[in-house]
């Protein structure tokens, strides 16, 4: 049974898939417009409508996606943005990118931003908040949008990893002034390469974000603002509507493959990161915190187990910042990442595979 895990199973996804695609990469060849077309624009309304919000602009990744955020808002230089350190690295790299500086706020237990936190680290150089939504669960995004509002700080949820995630109703993504979303291939709405969307419902940002991802263009060669080259291409877009069609459906399995997993690591005792109250999430990772990490990984890989570490470094004691950081105080954000370990969660895993792996784990701590 373990030879036939993988972490992302894109084999199984293209066995299932393949004929939608062939479909939807027709149209694209047949339609001979590559770049900024009607695939895109059908992708845009689409995932829109999925979200429930009045724009969406698709942009070449999920780092610009929030670089373009931050241009369109004028943080530059001198600035200050609020985030997490346990983050993919590309959520900082666009804080820097508009010559912002990134504030970084230690962590709760479950790994989101620890809103309570927040409040303390704003000076007068902050202009945002820019939470993570960290594994496809929701940080505690309403008090953060409280303080956001009272403090007149805009909200910017990097919802890379939170396709279709919920906090009570509401999709996450929707619930601060913008949203950015990435389509790596391995997100839960993956494109076929680098892909990634702003949405909005604020239709001044929404031009402007379009102005920004296409070389700061109001319209052909009148550039208005100097923008970036950063346009989603037809094929992804093709993809991504294909994707997106399936996308609760694919939740609904990962949902069930966690649940796999907790039923048995509640009656051993193994840890594992819950989503808070009232929130659905999309388990884009399935994350345990366990005593012996780098040990239990060798011993699952032994077994053909995959397993990856989301993430090893925080951002800010990555050497790129050699000692900028090395007075900042993080202690639970610290221990974390010595801790966490995600298991394969994805649609193509079945609720067998997962128990197997499940009482491989309880077995290694038995054993110790």
């Amino acid at each position: 049974m373990a030879n036939n895990i993988l972490f992302n199973d894109f084999p199984a996804e293209l066995a299932e898939l393949r004929s939608e695609y062939q479909v939807a990469i027709d149209r694209v060849f047949d339609s001979g417009w590559f770049i900024l077309g009607k695939e895109v624009e059908a992708f845009e309304s689409e995932f829109a409508r999925y979200l429930g919000v009045n724009h969406a602009i698709g942009v070449a990744n999920g780092l610009e996606a929030i670089q373009i955020a931050l241009m369109g808002l004028g943080i530059k230089e001198g600035d200050e943005v609020i985030t997490t350190p346990l983050s993919a690295v590309a959520t900082t790299l666009a804080i820097l990118a508009v010559g912002a500086t990134p504030l970084f706020v230690d962590l709760r237990e479950d790994g989101q931003i620890n809103e309570n936190l927040i409040e303390s680290t704003i000076t007068p150089k902050t202009k945002a908040i820019l939470p993570v939504h960290l594994y496809g669960n929701s940080c505690n995004i309403e008090k953060i949008k409280e303080i956001a509002d009272q403090h007149k700080l805009v909200l910017i949820e990097d919802a890379a990893q939170a396709h279709g995630s919920l906090s009570g109703s509401q999709k996450l993504g929707t619930i601060g002034s913008i949203g950015c979303f990435s389509f790596y291939p391995t997100k839960n709405v993956g494109a076929f390469g680098d892909a990634g969307a702003i949405v909005t419902n604020d239709e001044k940002l929404a031009i402007t974000f379009r102005q920004l991802r296409d070389y700061g263009q109001e319209s052909k060669y009148k550039h208005v603002r100097i923008g970036l080259n950063s346009r989603l291409d037809e094929i992804h877009a093709a993809i991504l509507r294909v994707k997106l069609k399936h996308l609760d459906k694919q939740n609904a399995i990962r949902i069930q493959n966690a649940k796999a997993y907790q039923d048995i690591f509640q009656k051993s005792g193994i840890e594992y990161i819950a989503p808070q109250d009232n929130t659905t999430p999309n388990y884009h990772q399935f994350v345990i915190k366990v005593t012996k990490r780098d040990e239990l990984q060798a011993h699952l890989k032994s077994l053909g187990i995959p397993t990856l570490v989301h993430y090893p470094i925080l951002i800010p004691r990555q050497p790129m910042f050699s000692d900028q950081y090395s007075v900042l105080n993080l202690p639970t954000a610290d221990k974390l990442v010595t801790q966490i370990l995600s298991l394969p969660c994805g649609p193509y895993l079945t609720q067998d595979q997962a128990s197997f792996i499940a009482k491989s784990i309880v077995d290694f701590f038995a054993q110790r």
